[in-house]
């Protein structure tokens, strides 16, 4: 028998493969699918800091790290509690503690950690929850390409809000 028989049964079993490796929106691992501008639906139900959240997809649970914003730290080992974490960590549980969100995803889906980075949205309303944490001064911007898609927008909210002196900017 010539390769060219066996050409169609490998195109089939090369599909089926991608399937089974693709899974319909998830991973082969069960991992949410995360392509720039997709989003999916979770629910917060943890709040670790003002910039991380654990959130519950699918029954599966995964701690997301917010793209754009950097908080003064609460929890990180050796690291002394910094000015205005606990304040930033509040606010955080106080806008999506418990919550429903939806979850937007750039161009890197993951940091070196592991951690799902995402653009947090409230489900109720819409809130952009980063972008409210940098306009009100409980966050300042973090650059990390290529997850770029609200640079300028998130720098003129922190040039904004530390002429204003509003938040960690007045209190720092």
């Amino acid at each position: 028998m010539r390769w060219t028989t066996f050409l169609p049964w490998l195109t089939v079993t090369a599909l089926a493969a991608a399937l089974l490796l693709g899974g319909c929106g998830r991973g082969s691992s069960g991992t949410v699918r995360t392509r720039p501008g997709s989003s999916t639906n979770a629910r917060v139900e943890r709040v670790v800091d003002g910039d991380t959240v654990v959130v519950r997809i699918d029954g599966r649970r995964e701690r997301v790290r917010y793209i754009g914003i950097d908080t003064p730290e609460s929890v990180k080992p050796d690291t002394p509690v910094q000015c205005y974490a606990e304040a930033a960590s509040h606010e955080n549980d106080r806008l999506v503690g418990g919550r429903a969100v939806r979850l937007t995803f750039d161009r890197e889906p993951r940091d070196v950690y592991g951690r799902l980075l995402a653009y947090v949205y409230r489900a109720s309303d819409g809130l952009f929850v980063n972008r409210d944490l940098v306009r009100r001064g409980f966050a300042r911007t973090l650059v990390r390409y290529p997850n770029i898609a609200h640079e300028r927008e998130f720098a003129a909210l922190r040039n904004s809000a530390q002429r204003r002196d509003v938040g960690l900017w007045g209190a720092c």
